[in-house]
């Protein structure tokens, strides 16, 4: 694919749990190939990394993504309730997808890593404005069946590129 300003918002719990955490054959995605990948293959300039919230403990995670090329998001939380809640990061990346076409700063196309249903009608959105690329599914488990109308051109199965994305 020719080089494009295209972006990646990727839902990090998500790709997470579709791939290190999943029943069989998990397995783990070194996030500097898949960064190059994300880039050659579909031209993505930009890609954000969306995560939970701020935990001391991932100190060397959020380094490592960072360091292989994403912009790392979180979650904003009030501090009382950290412990209760999840990392819910749908609504920020399905806002900050809309914020940045409202501001037309989307030159190319959006790109989405995750399975997660909760995308669908932005998905339908971006189609119709011709601004979506693909969704990026984890492996076929983690796809939503909400997806299923959308024809072969629209998807992608990270599961198929495992050789090139995972951790040796």
């Amino acid at each position: 694919m020719e080089k494009k300003e295209n972006l990646a918002f990727i839902d990090g719990q998500n790709l997470y749990m579709g791939t290190a955490k999943r029943e069989r054959d998990p397995w783990r995605i070194d996030l500097r190939r898949f960064r190059v990948y994300l880039e050659q293959k579909y031209g993505i300039a930009k890609a954000y990394y969306f995560l939970g919230y701020v935990q001391e403990t991932n100190e060397e995670l959020y380094e490592e993504i960072q360091a292989a090329g994403f912009v790392l998001m979180f979650r904003e939380h009030n501090a009382a309730m950290l412990g209760k809640k999840k990392g819910n990061v749908d609504s920020d990346i399905i806002f900050q997808t809309m914020k940045r076409m409202c501001k037309a700063e989307v030159p190319g196309k959006i790109f989405l890593v995750s399975g997660d249903g909760d995308y669908k009608m932005l998905v339908d959105f971006l189609i119709e404005e011709r601004k979506f690329g693909k969704m990026l599914f984890p492996n076929r488990q983690y796809a939503s069946s909400l997806y299923k109308k959308l024809g072969s051109e629209y998807f992608d199965y990270l599961e198929f590129v495992r050789e090139k994305i995972g951790a040796k």
